[in-house]
């Protein structure tokens, strides 16, 4: 199977400087305050989750631990769902039907960001494997 997490990171990661740009000089005068820190927020988000899904898919690579790759899949979801909704919402005013979108995107996210905290904790506590050179 191969490992697909990496690419969406990088991919996300782009169209959040996409995103970003686009919102700072096409979008601004369209938007509101409120529309444009909403619009700025999902944008944030994106990167950071972005960040996550390359971490996620780095570390599934070295490690090959399901609790990885189903958290990079759910940073992948999570953040498509979150930051997506959100640039709908701010962007076309007959699509407020998806504010429900917005939560069920950052439940993804917050159940990834456990998955890897979990991980974390079982990495520290398992054992070490022996290097080569016996050290």
């Amino acid at each position: 199977m191969r490992n697909y997490l990496i690419a969406k990171g990088a991919l996300l990661g782009l169209l959040a400087v996409l995103m970003g740009a686009a919102g700072s000089h096409w979008f601004s005068h369209l938007l509101e305050d409120a529309e444009q820190r909403a619009y700025e927020t999902a944008v944030s988000y994106q990167f950071y989750h972005a960040l996550a899904l390359l971490l996620s898919g780095i570390w599934y690579e070295n490690n090959k631990r399901l609790w990885l790759l189903i958290a990079g899949y759910l940073f992948a979801t999570g953040t498509v769902l979150f930051s997506g909704s959100i640039y709908l919402l701010t962007l076309a005013a007959k699509m407020k039907w998806l504010g429900p979108v917005t939560p069920l995107g950052g439940l993804c996210l917050v159940v990834a960001w456990v998955m890897l905290f979990i991980e974390a904790i079982h990495h520290l506590h398992a054992p070490r494997k022996k290097q080569l050179n016996g050290r």
